[in-house]
């Protein structure tokens, strides 16, 4: 009764006083936390700088969707800002975007360390990101339920560490170009991973991930899009991505072993102009949405539809951006 009626109170106001909406802006920030010490770089401060966007016309009446967007390596999130044109679709669906930013010390090539194994456990930048996403939320009155982590490889592989070890501040994740958490064991065997496929049990790693979430915080959809001609992040991995996530959400049927993906509950295949196929594939459970799969054949690893001004976009059909937001609609209606 209360929230009707102070939505009809706002209503009313908003209309007696119209005002133009204020253009969307960046602003900057750092946080940090105590258990986010890296394994595999100890001396390296726990905390990391961020950027927010706030979406054009953002009115503080209204809780936003909170949207988190990881950089892959060689990236700043500037250029992952202009590349996935994040912004656009903020400012269409009114979302907050936060964009955490590695530092050189803690990764040279300033990947994100999903290889790491405080990491991959929800320490080390899992923790410092997850602080980052508090801080947000509360300064600009995000809302707690509506919390997509979004990344490109090394940032898309961290994004699934985050889905996994945070179920009850992420609500959805989307992978581009990734891996699964705990793909790797080590930074040593990282990069022969990255091209060979997981070191590790992943879908095990789902179910333990599910035994030690909250009921009430699962299921934790996934996207995870993927080009099939990827020379970086192979192919294989985007299976076992979904595995884990199908695993983590208990879709998971007897005899249920291997690589091999149960059958989808929808599947479509759509020729694009540019010559590519998009190949869609979808699991639910008790009918909601749990995990979509996108691949697109002639993508290399790049970001599908991105600004191909910069490296890893591919300007060619289809918009992983909205892909993304898309899939957040769907995932949390």
């Amino acid at each position: 009764m209360f929230a009707r009626l102070w939505a009809r109170a706002r209503a009313y106001f908003e209309k007696l006083f119209p005002q133009e909406p204020e253009p969307g802006r960046f602003e900057s920030g750092s946080e940090w936390s105590l258990r986010g010490f890296l394994a595999a770089a100890p001396f390296v401060l726990p905390s990391r700088e961020f950027l927010v966007y706030i979406p054009k016309g953002r009115s503080a009446w209204r809780r936003a969707p909170l949207v988190v967007m990881c950089h892959g390596c060689r990236q700043t999130p500037e250029e992952f800002a202009q590349g996935t044109r994040i912004t656009d679709l903020a400012d269409q669906h009114g979302f907050v975007v936060l964009l955490p930013r590695q530092k050189d010390k803690a990764n040279p090539w300033r990947c994100w360390n999903w290889f790491d194994v405080r990491t991959m456990q929800g320490k080390g930048e899992a923790a410092i990101v997850a602080a980052q996403i508090r801080f947000v939320r509360r300064r600009y009155r995000c809302h707690r339920k509506r919390v997509l982590v979004a990344g490109m490889s090394a940032g898309g592989a961290f994004a699934a560490v985050m889905g996994l070890r945070y179920p009850g501040l992420v609500t959805a994740v989307a992978v581009h170009s990734g891996l699964a958490c705990g793909a790797a064991s080590s930074p040593l065997s990282a990069i022969a991973v990255m091209q060979g496929g997981p070191e590790q049990d992943v879908a095990a790693i789902g179910d333990r991930a599910r035994t030690d979430a909250r009921r009430r915080d699962l299921p934790i959809p996934l996207l995870a899009i993927q080009g099939e001609a990827d020379p970086v992040v192979s192919p294989r991995h985007a299976a076992a991505l979904v595995r884990q996530f199908l695993h983590l959400n208990g879709r998971t049927t007897v005899g249920d072993a291997g690589s091999a993906l149960p059958e989808a509950d929808a599947e479509t295949r759509t020729p694009l102009a540019s010559g590519r196929t998009e190949v869609v594939r979808e699991w639910r459970a008790d009918g909601r949405l749990i995990a979509r799969l996108v691949e697109v054949t002639g993508l290399a690893h790049a970001w599908s539809g991105g600004d191909a001004s910069l490296p890893y976009n591919d300007a060619a059909a289809p918009d992983a951006t909205a892909l993304v937001g898309a899939f957040f609609a769907d995932a949390l209606s």
